[in-house]
């Protein structure tokens, strides 16, 4: 079983990814902006995070930059819409190890979970 810290503002997209990745024994921390995902991340060891980029307080650029900042920092996929290379390049560039992309696909997303959690730091999409 592993932590996954899920950082996103929308409680459709938590409550989604939270059905899809308990079903597999994962416990399930949420975030609802890049803050309270700072805050979580250093209180609660967590052996991956999910992080929306758009959000409010904090974006996950930024929250993927202060957490990455730190000794040995989780793996990060940012799980956004921002489709379009330049974006993609931007957040890999910030620190974050992948990418997912929304809208959530229920049929491939704890497979592509669960690849992040395999190879911990590994690129699974380079």
């Amino acid at each position: 079983m592993a932590t996954i810290l899920i950082a996103d503002d929308s409680p459709h997209n938590l409550y989604l990814a939270r059905f899809l990745l308990e079903k597999h024994d994962h416990r399930i921390i949420e975030a609802r902006n890049g803050q309270e995902a700072v805050e979580l991340s250093t209180d609660n060891p967590v052996d991956l995070i999910l992080m929306d980029i758009q959000m409010p307080v904090m974006d996950g650029l930024e929250a993927i930059r202060i957490i990455k900042g730190r000794e040995n920092s989780p793996v990060i996929v940012a799980l956004t819409g921002k489709a379009m290379r330049r974006d993609r390049d931007e957040i890999l560039a910030c620190g974050c190890d992948g990418y997912i992309e929304k809208p959530i696909d229920p049929g491939s997303f704890p497979d592509e979970v669960a690849i992040w959690l395999v190879n911990n730091s590994s690129n699974p999409i380079s």
